[in-house]
């Protein structure tokens, strides 16, 4: 299983450095073809450059998030399994996205201006995913703190009922009546948590 693991976290690795490797010739070949063999045969496509290389930048920029999110996944996997693992991995995922998303248009805009607007692309989009990345963030703690397991009888923000999963976004508590409940993870860190003998949830059982 280690041996396993390690394959994979090297795999993606390679793949990542490949990833940038191949970003890196086909952005200069792109550069080549559109400042010098075009020109040489009167085609001018030198205004249509940085939209084929912002293009580029975002398709090898996804990939290469993509492939470091990765790493940090099987890194965790063995130690922590899945649902943190993966709960690393999409907060990981999520930040690198933005920040390509900001260092792509602070390089647009170029200088000064670049910078003023990159910081403020990454302004934006940290408010618009600041819901979304509280909850993976709160869930990544509640995997690795383990304040509850599934299965366990407990009573979160009000709710009572069984864990029957702990997810990056949500946690899903199973009521007595059998409704599912899903509790934003952030609600729970900022609240008490309840965890009811075992008696009792044998009882209730």
């Amino acid at each position: 299983m280690a041996k396993s693991t390690t394959t994979k976290v090297g795999s993606a690795i390679g793949r990542t450095v490949v990833y940038i490797i191949l970003y890196v010739i086909v952005s200069a070949v792109v550069k080549f073809l559109i400042e010098v063999l075009l020109p040489s045969v009167h085609l001018n496509a030198v205004s249509y450059e940085s939209y084929i290389q912002i293009l580029l930048a975002l398709a090898f920029g996804y990939l290469i998030v993509s492939g470091i999110s990765l790493i940090f996944y099987y890194s965790l996997l063995p130690k922590y399994g899945h649902p943190t693992a993966a709960a690393v991995r999409n907060v990981m995922r999520i930040i690198g996205i933005g920040a390509l998303v900001a260092a792509i248009a602070g390089a647009v805009a170029g200088g000064a201006a670049g910078v003023a607007l990159g910081g403020f692309i990454g302004i934006v989009i940290g408010f618009a995913s600041q819901q979304v990345l509280g909850q993976a963030v709160a869930g990544m703690f509640l995997l690795i703190a383990r304040p509850f397991k599934i299965n366990d009888n407990v009573n979160l923000v009000g709710e009572d009922g069984i864990v029957e999963d702990v997810s990056t976004l949500f946690t899903a508590v199973i009521k007595s009546d059998g409704t599912k409940v899903l509790i934003p993870n952030n609600a729970i860190i900022g609240n008490k948590i309840y965890l009811k003998p075992v008696q009792q949830q044998q009882k209730s059982s």
